[in-house]
């Protein structure tokens, strides 16, 4: 284990400190609560393997579309990665300068012409989009990349099918000889696998499929983007298996190092890990409501669950504790939020039977992926509280019912 990733018992330290803490200990759930000291293990975690490569880490916005963790990393300098409009004008609004913002995600064409600024950094996803904003990108400068869809790219459920984001390679070599024609400051060659990559060498043969097909057009890009992918630890697969298979950092940093001899012309690697750094940065607590006995299984009914707040949880096993740390012995217990959705299970493992109506159960690993999938299911927003590494807040509070039916005309 890296010196700086701590033992899962640790973390349940951790957060049992800061939910014990005043204001966390007497909030009503369900809740969330985010803390900035994992972003800061994971930053150090990633300077430790990666410190004396020419790497640049941009914050993946829609992982953690976290206003309080935005606003950090503006302040830190750092860069940020957005996908979608909102995305942008979000960072505009908390004052990343255009060259620090880094534009992905599909059909730009139709919503960036309404905000260009100059200086922006923005990769092609298709032919249209290519064809629709080079003018653009010529006028305002914008330092330009494409996406390549490489055969590592697939659809996770039908493997037989790729997926729908970025340029074969005939179709690269197309946009790149049309941004050459348009005069367009083309600078970047970009991929993004998925989520959960399980191996360093899945990285290693598509970025030497994104190579051939540079050599081919004879592009020499100044940047090459790796986009994320890094799975986190202490995560597993509803079949048990780790999340993160064989991934090492080590071994990717090797593949680092490979890929600037691949690209002499590359001056700096970019990352967009978005699940691997904030993954851990955030905890899930609700409260359990009610109790049943279903032969062998004893039900927990809570505040809340997967339907509103975990549909990771769908493919996903999280640890999870309690407090009170109940002991003693166990049963196989199924958590259940609230919603007339059989679908609204969290987890089911052995619990201590001791376990009660207002004790709470905390998740863990609810940084990624859970504030964007949130739904409401007729019981308004959680709250969500914030660790600035000093003390805790509450940065939103829990949707009151005027506010969720009064959004009507």
């Amino acid at each position: 284990m890296p010196a700086n990733r701590q033992h899962p018992q640790s973390q349940h330290s951790r957060w049992r400190a800061l939910l014990t803490s005043a204001h966390a200990r007497t909030h009503a759930t369900p809740f969330y609560l985010f803390s900035i000291a994992p972003i800061q293990d994971a930053l150090r975690e990633l300077d430790q393997h990666f410190g004396a490569l020419p790497i640049r880490h941009w914050l993946s916005f829609k992982t953690q579309p976290l206003r309080p963790l935005v606003q950090w990393w503006q302040q830190q300098g750092r860069d940020i990665e957005v996908v979608s409009e909102f995305e942008f004008l979000a960072a505009r609004a908390e004052g990343f300068a255009p060259e620090r913002i880094l534009i992905n995600g599909p059909a730009k064409h139709r919503w960036l012409p309404k905000h260009a600024v100059a200086g922006l950094n923005v990769n092609f996803d298709s032919v249209s989009e290519a064809r629709a904003l080079a003018p653009l990108a010529k006028e305002l400068n914008w330092r330009c990349g494409i996406r390549f869809l490489t055969s590592e790219e697939f659809d996770p459920e039908k493997p037989e099918f790729a997926t729908q984001f970025g340029l074969t390679p005939a179709e690269a070599v197309i946009v790149i000889r049309l941004l050459r024609r348009a005069k367009v400051r083309l600078e970047t060659a970009h991929f993004h696998l998925r989520t959960n990559v399980a191996s360093a060498q899945i990285y290693e043969r598509a970025v030497s499929e994104v190579a051939a097909t540079c050599r081919t057009a004879n592009f020499s890009p100044r940047f090459v983007d790796f986009g994320g992918g890094f799975p986190p630890e202490n995560v597993r697969t509803r079949g048990s298996k780790p999340v993160n298979g064989q991934f090492k950092l080590e071994d990717m940093a090797g593949v680092y190092e490979r890929t600037l001899k691949l690209f002499p012309g590359a001056e700096e690697i970019w990352l967009e890990n978005g699940r691997w750094m904030s993954a851990r940065s955030g905890v899930l607590v609700v409260s359990i409501l009610d109790i049943k006995e279903r032969g062998n299984v004893r039900t927990l009914i809570c505040d809340s669950g997967r339907t509103m707040n975990a549909l990771i949880s769908n493919w996903e096993l999280h640890d999870l504790f309690t407090l009170p740390d109940r002991r003693g012995p166990t049963a196989l217990t199924a958590i259940h939020g609230p919603t007339c959705m059989a679908f609204d299970q969290l987890a089911r493992l052995p619990l201590p039977r001791g376990l009660r109506a207002g004790d709470r159960i905390v998740w863990m690993e609810a940084g990624a992926y859970h504030l964007p999938w949130e739904t409401r299911f007729s019981h308004g927003l959680a709250a969500v509280l914030w660790h600035d590494g000093t003390s805790v807040t509450e940065v939103r509070p829990r949707e009151s019912f005027e506010t969720w039916w009064n959004q009507w005309r």
